[in-house]
C-alpha cells in the first residue's frame, strides 16, 4: 500500500467553559431518545472514535463519524452540522478562530495504544519493535488526531525516522487502522484504547511507556450556522451530564 499523507490541521487550544440556556436535554427523531424530545434532532459530526458511544448517550441525532480533520473541513465548506465533536483540541480551536463554532468544551480523555493482530506474527512486544526493518506499520494521516498523536509518540521517543520508514498506510480515521491491523494487513498500528477494547479478540494491546504517551482529549462545540441550535445545545448538555459522562467512562474514556 502506498502512503497518502495529508496536511495537519491548525494548532492551538481553546478549552473554554460553555453555558447553554436550554432546559430540555432530549431530541426527537426516528429512533428512541433519552431526552425529553422537545428539541429537533441535531446533526452531529463526530470523531470516528465516538461512533459506538455517542448513540448510547442519545440515539436520536443524525450522526456522521469520521476523521476530525475531514469533518472540520466539511464545516468550513458549509456542510449541514449542528454539533462538532473532535478527538483533539486542534480542529475545534481552528474553527473557533474562524468564528464557525461556539467555545469548545473538553468532555473526555482517551489513551493511545499500540495494537497488533491476534497471533502477533511480527512478534512485536515493545514500542521499539516497530522500528525493525520489514515491520508494516499503519497510522492515521497527520490531519487526523490519532495520526497526530502517533507522530508525537515518535517524537517523544526519538524514533520518528525509523518508525515512519515502516509506515505502509496512513488511514483517514482510527476505525480504518483497527480494521487493517485486525485483518493482518499491517503488523501494528496506533489506535485509542477505546477502539482496541471494542475489537477485543481480534487485536492485542501493547501499552506505551509513560514518556511516550501524548495527552489525548476530546472536545465538543455547537456549530454556529447549525439549523437546530436548541437541539445542539441539548445534546452537548447530555454529553456533559452525569449520565453522559458515566456512559463515556463505561466505554473506556477518561474524565475530562
Amino acid at each position: 500500500m502506498r502512503r497518502t499523507p495529508l496536511r495537519a490541521a491548525g494548532a492551538g487550544v481553546a478549552a473554554i467553559g460553555i453555558i447553554f440556556g436550554v432546559a430540555a436535554c432530549g431530541s426527537s427523531g426516528t429512533s428512541s431518545s433519552t431526552g425529553s424530545g422537545s428539541a429537533a434532532a441535531p446533526t452531529v459530526l463526530a470523531a470516528a472514535s465516538l461512533s459506538k458511544v455517542f448513540p448510547k448517550i442519545d440515539a436520536a441525532p443524525h450522526y456522521s463519524f469520521g476523521g476530525s480533520g475531514a469533518l472540520a473541513t466539511q464545516i468550513e465548506q458549509g456542510a449541514p452540522a449542528d454539533v462538532f465533536a473532535a478527538a483533539s483540541a486542534k480542529q475545534p480551536a481552528a474553527l473557533l478562530a474562524k468564528g464557525l463554532i461556539g467555545a469548545p468544551v473538553k468532555f473526555a480523555t482517551n489513551r493511545l495504544v499500540l495494537v497488533v493482530p491476534k497471533g502477533n506474527p511480527a512478534h512485536i512486544t515493545t514500542i521499539s519493535d516497530i522500528t525493525k526493518p520489514g515491520v508494516k506499520l499503519v497510522i492515521c494521516a497527520a490531519s487526523v488526531p490519532c495520526g497526530d498523536y502517533a507522530r508525537s509518540v515518535f517524537t517523544n521517543l526519538g524514533i520518528t525516522s525509523a518508525a515512519m520508514r515502516n509506515v505502509v498506510s496512513e488511514a483517514s480515521d482510527v476505525t480504518q487502522v483497527v480494521a487493517q491491523v485486525a485483518l493482518g494487513q499491517a503488523d501494528a498500528g496506533f489506535v485509542y484504547v477505546t477502539d482496541a477494547d471494542a475489537a477485543t479478540g481480534r487485536l492485542t494491546v501493547i501499552s506505551l511507556p509513560a514518556d511516550a504517551k501524548p495527552a489525548t482529549a476530546d472536545y465538543i462545540a455547537v456549530v454556529k450556522a447549525g439549523a437546530h441550535q436548541p437541539g445542539a445545545a441539548a445534546f452537548v448538555q447530555e454529553v456533559m451530564s452525569a449520565r453522559g459522562q458515566a456512559i463515556l467512562r463505561a466505554a473506556g474514556f477518561g474524565a475530562p
